[in-house]
C-alpha cells in the first residue's frame, strides 16, 4: 500500500474534530450534528466489517436525499469500500444490471414510498443477482416488515458497534466511487473515481464559492441540495465541498419550487445549485404563487448551475429578480465533475461555462487531436485531477476515452481569446432531459423488444420547461396493431421516469442511409 493515504471520509473527520457541534445535515424535523453524523457513519463501517465486508469491495447505495445518505456514503468509505450511488427512479431490471455490472457485494437501500418502492425493486432484481450477498434497508418505520427477504435493517447492521471507526488508510490511486454514465452505445458504464478526483475536486469546488460565503466557528453558512446525491454534483460539488467547508447541509428528498422557496428563506440558505429548469421553476414561482424573492435574495451568496446550458435571458433574469450571482460550470461524471467554472474572481461571460478549474487543462481539438486556436470549434478534451482512473471492467471504452492522456467528452465547444470556454453542441444523439442524459439507443433497443414493433428511432424534441423531450418514432411489424399511448404506458413500467418517450409516432418507415441507418438528422 502507498505510504501516502487519502480518503474522502477524511472530510468528515476534519469537521468532525474541529466543529463537532455544529449541524451538519438538516432534513424536515432532523437536525444532525458533525459528531453525530460520524458516530452514525462510525456505526455503519463497523458493522458492514462485521458482515465479513472487506476494503475494496463494492457497496451499492439507493437512498434519496435523506440524512442516511451521507450515513452510509461516509461510512462505506471509512471502512475502505467502494460507494456505487445508484438512480433511485431505476427499475428493477435497471437495478439489477448495475449491481452485475459494478460486482456489487451489498447493498444499502431506503425503503421508499407507495409511490417509489425502493426496497421493493432491490427484492425483484436481487433474485437475479448472485453477487450481491447481503441487502440492508434503511426502514423509517422499524415496526414495517421489510419487503426483502434475508436483508436486516440500517438500525440493525449498527447496533452494538462502537460510534468511532478508524477510517480505512486508502491510498490516492484506490476507487472510491463508481458512478454510471452511459455512452454512445446506450449501455450504462461505471466511471471509476478515485479518492485522489473526489477529494481534490471537492476542495476546489469549495473554493470556487469561498470568497462569496461565510466562514468561522459561529457563523450560519447552510448550503441548499436539491439535486440528487447519487449524481457527480450533488455529490461532490455540494455534499462533499459542503462537507469540506464545515458547512450545514440542507436536503430536499424531491425538488418542489415553493418548498425550495419556503426551506430557503426559513434556513437562511447562502448556497444553491441547481440546473436551469429549477432556476426557470422558483422564477414562474414567484411569478404565478407571488412568493417574495427579497425574502430569500436577504440570505442567499451565490447559486450555481450545471446539467445543462442556462439561457442567457433566464441567468439575467434570475439574477435581477433575486439579486444573486449565478455562476454556470461545466463537468462531466468522468471528471469528478468539475472542469470550468465562471469563477468569483473574474467577470462571468453569460453563455460560458467559465475558465478550467484549478489543476484542470480543456483543450478544444479537432478530429487528428491537434490543438485549435480561440474561436475554432472542435471536441473539448480535459486532463488533470477529476479525470476518472477509468471505466469498471471496460479497457476498450477506457483506452477510447483516454486517448493520449486526455479524456475526450464527445462535446463540441470553443474557448475565446480569455480562456473561457462555450458549448455549442453535444454528445451525438444524446438528449438532455432536465438536465439528466438520456441515450436514445437504450430507448431504442428496449422499444423493439416489443411483439409489435419492427424499428424504432429515438431524437430529442425542444421543450420550453426541460430543455429537450424524448420523442420516439416505429415501425411496426407487418400485421401488428398497437397505439402510440399503449407503447407509451408499456415504455415507462420498464424505465426510469426520465427515460420513457413521451411522445411515440407510427410511421410506415423511416429515413435510412446507404448503410441501412436512420438517418436522425431527417427525423
Amino acid at each position: 500500500m502507498s505510504a501516502t493515504t487519502l480518503n474522502i471520509a477524511h472530510l468528515l473527520d476534519q469537521q468532525a474534530r474541529l466543529t463537532p457541534s455544529r449541524e451538519a445535515v438538516v432534513s424536515g424535523p432532523h437536525r444532525l450534528t458533525y459528531a453525530q453524523v460520524q458516530a452514525a457513519a462510525s456505526q455503519v463501517a463497523g458493522g458492514l466489517r462485521a458482515l465479513g465486508l472487506q476494503p475494496g469491495d463494492h457497496i451499492a447505495l439507493l437512498c434519496p436525499n435523506v440524512p442516511y445518505f451521507p450515513v452510509a456514503y461516509y461510512g462505506i468509505l471509512k471502512m475502505g469500500g467502494v460507494v456505487v450511488p445508484l438512480n433511485i427512479l431505476l427499475k428493477p431490471r435497471e437495478i439489477a444490471y448495475h449491481l452485475r455490472e459494478s460486482d456489487t457485494k451489498a447493498i444499502i437501500v431506503f425503503e421508499g414510498t407507495p409511490e417509489l418502492p425502493m426496497a421493493q425493486r432491490v427484492r425483484e432484481a436481487s433474485d437475479e443477482v448472485d453477487s450481491c450477498a447481503h441487502v440492508i434497508v434503511v426502514t423509517v418505520s422499524p415496526e414495517i416488515a421489510s419487503p426483502v427477504e434475508r436483508a436486516m435493517t440500517l438500525a440493525q447492521l449498527q447496533h452494538g458497534q462502537v460510534p468511532f471507526f478508524d477510517t480505512h488508510p486508502s491510498a490516492p490511486d484506490d476507487t472510491a466511487v463508481i458512478l454510471f454514465t452511459s455512452g454512445t452505445t446506450g449501455q450504462p458504464k461505471g466511471a471509476e473515481l478515485t479518492h485522489f478526483n473526489m477529494v481534490t475536486n471537492a476542495v476546489v469546488s469549495r473554493d470556487l464559492m469561498a470568497p462569496l460565503l461565510p466562514s468561522g466557528v459561529d457563523v450560519r453558512n447552510h448550503w441548499l441540495i436539491t439535486l440528487p446525491l447519487f449524481h457527480s454534483t450533488g455529490q461532490t460539488a455540494q455534499m462533499n465541498a459542503g462537507i469540506a467547508a464545515g458547512a450545514t447541509l440542507v436536503l430536499m428528498p424531491r425538488f418542489d419550487p415553493a418548498a425550495t422557496l419556503k426551506l430557503m428563506e426559513e434556513e437562511g440558505v447562502k448556497c444553491w445549485v441547481g440546473v436551469p429548469t429549477m432556476f426557470w421553476a422558483l422564477l414562474q414561482c414567484v411569478r404565478e404563487r407571488g412568493a417574495d424573492p427579497s425574502a430569500v435574495g436577504a440570505s442567499l451568496k451565490v447559486c450555481c448551475s450545471g446539467g445543462a446550458p442556462m439561457p442567457v435571458a433566464l441567468l439575467e433574469d434570475f439574477e435581477r429578480t433575486f439579486d444573486v450571482r449565478v455562476l454556470e460550470g461545466y463537468g462531466l461524471s468522468e471528471t469528478s465533475p468539475v472542469a470550468c467554472f465562471n469563477q468569483i474572481q473574474r467577470p462571468s461571460k453569460p453563455g460560458t461555462v467559465g475558465m478550467s478549474v484549478f489543476g484542470c487543462d480543456v483543450r478544444v481539438v479537432d478530429d487528428n487531436d491537434q490543438p485549435l486556436a480561440s474561436g475554432e470549434r472542435g471536441e473539448i478534451v480535459i486532463r488533470g485531477h477529476n479525470v476518472m482512473k477509468g471505466y469498471y471492467k471496460r479497457p476498450k471504452e477506457t483506452a477510447e476515452a483516454l486517448k493520449g492522456g486526455w479524456f475526450h467528452t464527445g462535446d463540441i465547444g470553443v474557448i475565446d481569446a480569455d480562456g473561457y470556454v462555450s458549448i455549442v453542441d453535444r454528445k451525438k444523439d444524446m438528449v438532455l432531459r432536465g438536465g439528466l442524459n438520456v441515450y436514445p439507443r437504450e430507448i431504442e433497443e428496449l422499444l423493439v423488444t416489443h411483439p409489435a414493433v419492427s424499428l424504432a428511432a429515438v431524437i430529442g424534441v425542444p421543450d420550453e420547461r426541460l430543455g429537450e423531450e424524448i420523442h420516439a418514432y416505429v415501425v411496426l411489424k407487418p400485421g401488428a396493431t398497437v397505439t402510440p399511448e399503449e407503447l407509451i404506458s408499456w415504455s415507462k413500467s420498464r424505465l426510469a421516469a426520465y427515460k420513457y418517450p413521451r411522445v411515440v409516432e407510427i410511421r410506415d418507415a423511416l429515413p435510412l442511409g446507404p448503410t441501412g441507418k436512420v438517418l436522425k438528422r431527417a427525423l
